[in-house]
């Protein structure tokens, strides 16, 4: 008699939709590949990575939300919208946190197996962050803010690390900086 290869299909939303109007480009195609290898190094077991103002190459199953621009819960509401249909939580990351560490993901995913509860995200210094977990039950409810706007389980992640929110080229973690070419000059020094 065969075991189930898995207690529940849990998958993977990565947001990477804005304007990255701080950043000046697409900070997407940098910062991208490193969030999906760190999600890659989890139990999810399906990825999907949500695009809207940019095109950005990857190897990652790709959704495109029309409506991006009118924030994230309508970018998060796309990726939902595109996971399996056996698919019971969604492991919810931003495409600007680098510096994910895959045991805040399986972290958050443990707490809902244990818990039971719809939402969990995982706190740093006792702040609400990213990854957010969204069982199924729960998919229908995602306001316009986002998963921000629903009531939360979180989980202790100090000592992992926050994962990082990236908005200016000068945040980028070093180890990503020679992607980045030369750095842009204020426009303000140069006289």
């Amino acid at each position: 008699m065969a075991l189930a290869s898995r207690l529940h299909l849990i998958s993977a939303v990565v947001l990477a939709a804005g304007a990255a109007t701080r950043f000046g480009s697409p900070k997407q195609r940098l910062l991208l590949p490193e969030v999906l290898r760190q999600v890659r190094g989890t139990s999810v077991e399906d990825v999907v990575v949500v695009l809207g103002a940019y095109d950005v190459e990857t190897d990652a199953r790709v959704v495109r939300c029309p409506d991006w621009a009118e924030g994230p819960g309508a970018s998060l509401r796309c990726g939902l919208a595109a996971l399996p249909a056996d698919a019971e939580a969604a492991v919810v990351v931003l495409a600007d946190g680098p510096d994910l560490a895959p045991e805040a993901v399986e972290r958050v995913i443990g707490e809902w197996r244990a818990s039971g509860e719809p939402v969990v995200a995982a706190s740093y210094g006792g702040e609400r962050g990213h990854p957010v977990l969204l069982a199924r039950s729960v998919w229908g409810t995602v306001p316009d803010e986002g998963a921000r706007g629903l009531p939360t389980r979180l989980v202790p992640c100090d000592d992992l690390g926050a994962p990082g929110d990236v908005d200016r080229a000068d945040q980028v973690p070093e180890r990503l900086r020679g992607s980045l070419g030369p750095p842009a000059r204020d426009r303000g020094d140069d006289r």
